[in-house]
């Protein structure tokens, strides 16, 4: 267990606003409550509307001095990679920092959600090297030629469930295109977004060219996604708030992708792998809390296997490993909230009148005083329209549900509002060509847990989202095209105004 007396580590006492390279204070200061223990570990300052268009407008006045997006390609790429070195010097504190915000077991924090954000400063600044200009020489006399500039001021706005990994995406993409940049965190989990701000200054950004505010979706995001001097805004976090923020973006016609909310099927056929199946299936509701939108939260398993893949799942899960996040053995930690652990309980609630079965959990850890800890929790459900089966519960909560042929199976994944991910596993190949046919969901993951492949799109159907985000598909959003012609012969133009009196 890394203890803060242990390593010298801290948690601010209030995490400011940083504007224009400076850390300021805010209105409001709002509490950030620990879930392993329920007391407060720190304070926001809540950024208002004026500190917002403080940001807002220092971003805009770096863009357009030049500071940044006038470098040159080499230069940027250096920093960039500055930053993913300092965040790999600075791992196991962030790691630390990201576990006691919000409960993620800190073995999962260090192995994937740091070295993931150093990732995606390094694979953006490699990016940058291999872009390439389209030149067209086809019209007589003529060369167009196509370039890329900074679109201009970037609104990010992270999640809270995995906010280094998730929100560093975003900040590497707009500064590796040359864009300034307001950075809000959310509310619930500022500490690892204020670290790391703090090192990608450390690396040499110049001033202003990355903001940061904290504070309510109500009050700072709201007045940040309204802002009219936003070029373009990128967004990770459930379905209901992004409806909000595209609405208020969309009054300045301000670009947006939004990555929200999933329910995604895992299909898991009688002839796949046992045991990397059921792995895999345990992997993708169980890390990370299950606080992910990436969960394969609907287990669907063909009926043959049915009775000896739940046995199984439920044996293991009965086994995680609950406790201090902050132990190298822990398995699952407390949800990140009160508000949301009463919510994922709440789903208990509705299954006897859509005649699920629960098979395990449903309901708070016994043997922790304090904490935010619900057991692993698994249902059989009769059908998809159970509301366990369509809503996004966004716990440690699986839902089992049988079917009998492929096209019942992929019946039951696209009957969703959501479109996110799919996972299916089989060793028959033209089944595995019939998912990626079929299944209606912007990734699909053939015989494996998650997988996210930057250079490939990210995204989803549906409620699940607007846009990608990957190499090509952040270029596109985080940079302006425009064309060139240059004349290159002798083209006579047409004499207006030459006629006689």
């Amino acid at each position: 267990m890394l203890a803060q007396k242990e390593t010298g580590w801290s948690v601010p006492d209030v995490c400011l606003n940083f504007i224009n390279g400076k850390w300021v204070g805010g209105g409001a200061q709002l509490p950030v409550i620990n879930p392993t223990n329920e007391t407060v570990l720190t304070h926001i300052a809540e950024a208002s509307e004026q500190d917002v268009d403080a940001a807002v407008q220092a971003a805009r006045e770096s863009f357009e001095a030049g500071e940044w997006a006038g470098t040159d390609l080499e230069t940027r790429q250096r920093l960039l990679f500055r930053i993913a070195d300092l965040i790999d010097q600075h791992s196991d504190e962030l790691a630390w920092l990201e576990t006691t915000n919000i409960g993620a077991p800190i073995a999962q924090c260090r192995a994937r959600h740091v070295p993931r954000s150093a990732y995606n400063f390094r694979f953006f600044a490699e990016y940058i090297s291999q872009i390439r200009s389209d030149a067209y020489t086809q019209l007589e006399n003529y060369l167009s030629v196509v370039t890329r500039e900074p679109v201009g001021v970037a609104a990010l706005i992270g999640p809270w469930n995995a906010p280094i990994a998730l929100t560093s995406m975003k900040i590497a993409a707009a500064l590796a295109f040359g864009n300034s940049c307001v950075v809000k965190p959310s509310e619930v989990s500022p500490l690892t977004a204020v670290r790391m701000v703090e090192l990608i200054c450390e690396a040499g950004l110049p001033a202003g060219v990355i903001n940061l505010v904290n504070g309510s979706g109500a009050v700072t995001g709201a007045a940040l996604a309204a802002h009219p001097e936003v070029d373009v805004l990128s967004f990770t976090g459930g379905t209901a708030t992004g409806r909000a923020i595209m609405s208020a973006a969309g009054r300045n016609l301000t670009p947006v992708t939004l990555e929200l909310g999933g329910k995604s099927a895992n299909i898991i056929f009688a002839d796949a792998d046992f045991d990397r199946a059921l792995d895999g299936a345990l992997l993708s509701i169980f890390s990370n809390n299950g606080q992910q939108c990436l969960a394969g939260s609907r287990i669907l398993v063909q009926e043959e296997l049915a009775d000896r893949f739940i046995e199984a799942f439920v044996e293991r899960a009965r086994k995680l490993r609950i406790g201090d996040p902050l132990l190298e053995d822990t398995e699952i930690g407390p949800l990140a909230t009160k508000q949301h652990f009463e919510r994922v309980h709440s789903f208990v609630d509705t299954l006897e009148a859509d005649g699920c079965e629960l098979l395990l959990g449903g309901k708070p850890c016994d043997g922790f005083e304090s904490g935010y800890y619900y057991e692993p929790t698994i249902v059989r459900a009769p059908n998809n329209k159970a509301v366990v089966c369509q809503e996004e519960i966004f716990g440690p909560f699986a839902t089992f549900q049988t079917f009998r042929t492929a096209d019942e199976a992929w019946a039951i994944a696209n009957d969703s509002k959501f479109g996110l991910l799919g996972y299916v596993w089989t060793t028959d190949y033209a089944t595995a060509m019939a998912a990626h046919e079929h299944v209606k969901s912007g990734v699909l993951c053939i015989n494996s847990p998650i997988i996210r492949e930057l250079r490939a799109p990210f995204g989803g159907y549906k409620e699940s989202g607007v846009g990608r985000e990957s190499g090509a598909a952040c270029e596109a959003f985080y940079s302006e095209v425009k064309t060139t012609a240059f004349l290159t012969g002798d083209v006579p133009l047409r004499k207006l105004g030459m006629g006689g009196a």
